[in-house]
């Protein structure tokens, strides 16, 4: 399935980046993938499956994961 349709980023890449250890929060998926870095539309779903994969829950997102939030928020009504 493909999550960020911005930069055609699929479920599969976005679990492989967090096993290989590339990937731990959205902001470095970010860095790796560049998943949520356009419109953010996917961000809510790529921090569930990084949850999923590190073992966390979707309800307690990183500093990062925060600051990528907020900077889409602001992007979006500019």
């Amino acid at each position: 399935m493909i999550v960020c349709v911005c930069r055609r980023v699929t479920e599969r890449e976005i679990r492989v980046a967090v096993r290989t250890g590339g990937a731990s929060c959205l902001d470095s998926l970010g860095v790796e993938l560049g998943v949520a870095t356009q419109c953010g539309r996917c961000g809510d779903c790529a921090r569930r499956i990084v949850c999923e994969e590190m073992g966390r829950t979707a309800a307690s997102p990183t500093a990062g994961d925060e600051r990528r939030a907020s900077f889409a928020a602001a992007a979006a009504t500019a």
